[in-house]
């Protein structure tokens, strides 16, 4: 497994992370997978979510729902994956079919890995986090809320 130690690109509008893992024929393997949250879908997030996303990661961070803040980090994690077209003027989340392409993501190694190294340690949390936030806004709202407490499920790893 491969240590977040901020090995990504960032830019201004997406996250780029290497992320090595064994595939299911044993195939170790190291792939670039991009993340990306634009204005609208943090919008649609904050408003969506009863009494805005913002205070409900608070709440549960500060409440330590262990539950609640792995639903929300999933959540996050899967809402923010996509691909970025040819000709980089759209960052694909559904395929031609209509499916999310964060579910077919959802089923690699590679997410595991990720899901887990986020889990584990809230510092690589708080960089993803802050990673996928368009940069405008982060340099407006200098850090995002960390998700993840520290070790989270430390016994699992």
């Amino acid at each position: 497994m491969m240590g977040f130690s901020f090995l990504w690109k960032e830019y201004k509008y997406m996250l780029t992370k290497p992320i090595t893992y064994t595939d299911y024929n044993e195939v170790e393997r190291t792939e670039d997978f991009l993340f990306n949250l634009s204005k609208a879908e943090l919008m649609e997030m904050e408003l969506c979510t009863t009494g805005g996303l913002t205070e409900m990661i608070r709440k549960v961070v500060q409440t330590q729902d262990i539950p609640s803040i792995i639903k929300v980090f999933k959540d996050i994690i899967l809402k923010a994956y996509g691909e970025k077209s040819p000709d980089g003027k759209t960052f694909i989340k559904i395929d031609e079919n209509g499916r999310k392409l964060a579910d077919k993501f959802a089923q690699t190694e590679a997410y595991s890995v990720l899901f887990m190294e986020l889990a584990t340690d809230d510092v690589a949390a708080a960089a993803f986090i802050n990673g996928i936030i368009p940069k405008d806004l982060r340099d407006a709202n200098t850090a995002a809320p960390t998700l993840v407490p520290k070790n989270v499920i430390p016994h699992l790893v």
